[in-house]
């Protein structure tokens, strides 16, 4: 069933409206007519199952059948921390991240990055940045449509992670295996959970000793080195199957 995102104003108890380029998605791509249903959601964790009433110009018009709360959303938020990568490399991230249930996407500017983006050029990444997650979410059947956070330097981003309950940080010269799994074990028991994500170069270790100081727990992801658009992607997928397992019992 297809998935659309739309405002809170265009739900109305019974009734939805969807605007802007979906209608012309679901027009003429999509060639879906009235009676065919959909999924519908406000990106706050509701989803809505409707029917298609009528299709117009400017909107296509829809009736509640069904409404409940996502499950396709994680129990624990997990804000991922990704310094800013060569090329077109962060779209991946930011899709691969949403499919594995990242609630929220900060990128950060590192001592080695080797972007470097002007005040003008960070918003306009930023927007595309977004409307590549509301994508990744649709087709991947989330509930909210995650935030793509402002560019940040570390510092601030050490900052904006002050408030998460555990703050992981994968480092090449952290070799303790047994250590990480129970640091990670321990971190899906907790609400929030942020994980921190070098560039190509890695980290310098004057990064790494000022996260460690200010709570953050440095992790190994075993003896190859991973690229950063795979790192990320490795502690997500750990922590997605830890914390689902854990719904189960």
């Amino acid at each position: 069933m297809h998935r659309f995102f739309v405002p809170e104003e265009n739900i109305r108890e019974r009734e939805i409206r969807i605007t802007g380029d979906d209608v012309n998605h679901i027009k003429n791509v999509l060639r879906m007519k009235p009676g065919e249903q959909v999924v519908v959601s406000c990106g706050k964790g509701m989803d809505y199952f409707c029917m298609i009433q009528e299709i117009k110009e400017e909107a296509v018009c829809l009736s509640v059948t069904e409404q409940k709360a996502a499950v396709t959303e994680l129990p624990v938020k997990i804000t991922l921390f990704q310094a800013l990568p060569k090329n077109d490399k962060m779209e991946f991230v930011i899709q691969k991240a949403i499919e594995l249930g990242a609630a929220e996407i900060i990128p950060f500017r590192a001592k080695r990055c080797i972007v470097k983006l002007d005040e003008k050029k960070e918003e306009k990444k930023r927007l595309r940045w977004q409307a590549i997650a509301e994508s990744a979410a649709k087709q991947s059947g989330r509930g909210k449509v995650p935030d793509i956070g402002e560019i940040m330097d570390f510092s601030q981003a050490l900052d904006y992670a002050g408030t998460i309950d555990t703050v992981l940080i994968p480092y090449e010269l952290c070799e303790d295996m047994e250590s990480s799994a129970e640091t990670i074990q321990n971190a899906v028991k907790g609400n929030s959970i942020a994980v921190f994500i070098g560039p190509e170069g890695g980290f310098e270790r004057s990064e790494v000793e000022e996260a460690v100081s200010r709570g953050a727990a440095p992790i190994s992801l075993g003896k190859r080195i991973l690229r950063t658009e795979t790192a990320g992607m490795a502690v997500l997928s750990v922590l997605m199957f830890l914390i689902e397992g854990r719904q189960g019992k």
